[in-house]
This record gives C-alpha cells, structure tokens and sequence, in this order.
C-alpha cells in the first residue's frame, strides 16, 4: 500500500466515523463520547497528511506515532461504545476491525521506520570510523 491509498483509507475512515457520531444516542453519556470519538478518529487522517510531508525522518517518526495514538484511542472508544450498548455491535464491528487494521499498519511503519533510521545511524557511525583511520 502506498501513502496515497493509506491517506484515501484513513480519510474514509474519517467519514464513517462521522456518520457513526451523527447517529450515536443523544444521551448525555453519547453526547460526550460521540465528541471524543469524532476528534480522535477524524486526527489520523490530517496527521497522516502532515507527516507526508514532514521535513525529516525523526517528525516523520513523530507524526506517525501521534496517528497511532489516536487511532489507538478511536479503538478504544469503538470497543466502549459496543460494550456499553449504544449502538449495535454489527454496525460497529466493521469501523472497529477498520480501526484496528490501520493500528496494525502504522505501527508497522513505525517499526519499520525506526529500523531504517537505526540502520542508517549505524552506517554513518561505520563510515566516519573508517575516515578517521
């Protein structure tokens, strides 16, 4: 997958969160976590956004990790939501197993990032010790 079918998946992902808040119960307990839900999982698409185009490795890295975060929480408050009733847990688990594939694939490219920037760090050190010799 590429960053550009990642961020139509995360944007996507966005809308149905969305469209999930807009029909959440309008309890006072729905109300709150219909607004936590909506920031965090409408954030990993704009995060997402911002670390294609971040300006190193390391903000690259950092970015990443806030969309993980959010997602993560997104996760969270999907799984509190079907536990707690609001909603049907058949209209929910699609958007939760959505949610936790793209945890899975940021997480990855974390690893994956940090073990380039490990690797490249190590050649750095390996070459500047053979120019001293």
């Amino acid at each position: 997958m590429d960053k550009n079918e990642l961020q139509e998946r995360l944007t996507e992902f966005a809308v149905r969160i969305v469209k999930m808040v807009d029909s959440m119960p309008s309890t006072i307990s729905g109300q709150a976590i219909a607004r936590q839900v909506v920031r965090s999982g409408t954030s990993p698409s704009a995060n997402y956004r911002a670390a294609c185009i971040a300006k190193s490795d390391k903000d690259f890295l950092n970015k990443l990790k806030m969309v993980e975060e959010e997602l993560d929480e997104t996760c969270h408050w999907l799984h509190l939501i079907i536990r707690c009733e609001m909603m049907k847990a058949s209209r929910l688990q699609p958007l939760a197993q959505e949610c936790n594939e793209l945890l899975s694939i940021i997480v990855k490219s974390i690893v994956s990032m940090k073990n380039r920037m490990k690797t490249e760090e190590m050649e750095k050190m390996r070459n500047s010790s053979i120019n001293r010799k």
